[in-house]
């Protein structure tokens, strides 16, 4: 199945739930008794609802949550039977690659700890929040293994000497050190995470979306670069935003003393 005129209608998630309300899509990683390790069953659901929020111009936000004490433990590499219908796409089997190509908002909400393979939704996502009590790891030199993938993202977050102090011990980190390095953007208390999620994915669904999504591709784009070649690209891109619907809404609502209405 391709990814275009894609549809929620009639789909049997199993291993996530996904919730859409007010521009935010929440897919809720929901193997809880597997310490919602990544089957496939799981990984295909979380890249089909991703590639639905691509499609879907009224989506704005993504938010990542999960349910029990962790919040993924990484790749679970049993098969189980699974009553799952959610169609398979070609070429969206890479959680990575959809997160960072998405080009919309993804905060992730972190109850529980993270655990190897797990990296991959927090270090691709633009937003990380996490409860105090959460604990980082990649564990996988412990096991002869090692976090190949994990790296791209984490070392785009992390300063290079943390990540691979991290990633060769794989000793756990709190929460405190994943925000000194950058792993989160903060943590808080768990009584607090929910408001704090909901509040940071309103405010971010409420911003200017074309101009977010656009900004997000370049963004994207520009981090592959050489400095001397971002430069003459994003001057491009910024002309290309004074032309869009967003901006020319922006500046006549502030020309006006008026809200803009993004709707339009």
């Amino acid at each position: 199945m391709t990814k275009s005129n894609l549809s929620l209608d009639g789909l049997l998630f199993q291993a996530t739930k996904i919730d859409l309300t007010d521009n935010i899509l929440t897919i809720t990683l929901n193997r809880p008794k597997k310490k919602n390790a990544l089957n496939n069953v799981m990984m295909n659901e979380i890249c089909y609802a991703l590639a639905y929020a691509k499609q879907e111009r009224s989506i704005r936000v993504v938010v990542i949550a999960a349910e029990g004490d962790i919040f993924c433990a990484g790749a679970d590499l049993r098969r189980e039977n699974s009553d799952s219908n959610v169609p398979k796409l070609e070429g969206a089997d890479d959680i990575s690659i959809a997160l960072r190509h998405l080009y919309k908002p993804v905060v992730c909400k972190i109850q529980g700890s993270v655990l190897a393979g797990a990296l991959l939704m927090v270090t691709n996502s633009t937003h990380a929040i996490a409860v105090e009590e959460a604990k980082f790891s990649a564990p996988e030199i412990l096991r002869g293994l090692w976090p190949h993938m994990v790296m791209a993202g984490l070392f785009r977050v992390m300063p290079k000497r943390a990540g691979l102090d991290f990633v060769m011990r794989g000793q756990s980190i709190d929460s405190k050190k994943a925000e000194d390095w950058g792993l989160i953007n903060k943590f808080v208390k768990a009584s607090e995470l929910n408001s704090v999620v909901d509040d940071l994915a309103k405010e971010l669904a409420s911003l200017a979306p074309g101009t977010m999504q656009f900004g997000l591709e370049a963004y994207e784009k520009q981090d592959a670069m050489a400095f001397n070649e971002a430069l003459p690209f994003l001057q491009k891109q910024i002309a290309k935003t004074f032309e869009g619907p967003d901006a020319k809404e922006g500046i006549a609502a502030f020309l006006e003393k008026r809200k803009p209405n993004w709707d339009e």
